[in-house]
């Protein structure tokens, strides 16, 4: 399982930084992790066609590891969801930065 070596987040900026072992940077912004939100009550959502109300300023308050991925913790309340860390991956790679 491919794990990051370090996960940094900017409130200010509303990022979330993954750095990987392979050297390799992804970039997501806190929206973007509260709208891709994998918990069942958002994934249902989402399969219905339902917008998810997601404040611009959205941030996240706490990053939880746990094994084969994360509990994110957002600004709005919500911290049901977790993000596998192959989940991160993708979802950085189609939304955020990969340096």
């Amino acid at each position: 399982m491919r794990t990051p070596a370090e996960i940094h987040t900017n409130a200010a900026a509303r990022i979330l930084t993954l750095h990987w072992a392979d050297g390799k940077t992804q970039t997501i912004t806190h929206a973007q992790l509260r709208r891709a939100c994998p918990c069942s009550a958002c994934r249902a959502a989402r399969l219905a066609g339902r917008d998810i109300a997601i404040a611009p300023d959205v941030t996240l308050t706490g990053v939880e590891p746990m094994g084969y991925g994360a509990q994110l913790l957002f600004s709005d309340g919500h911290a049901r969801g977790i993000f596998p860390w192959t989940y991160l991956e993708s979802v950085a790679q189609q939304h955020g930065a990969v340096r």
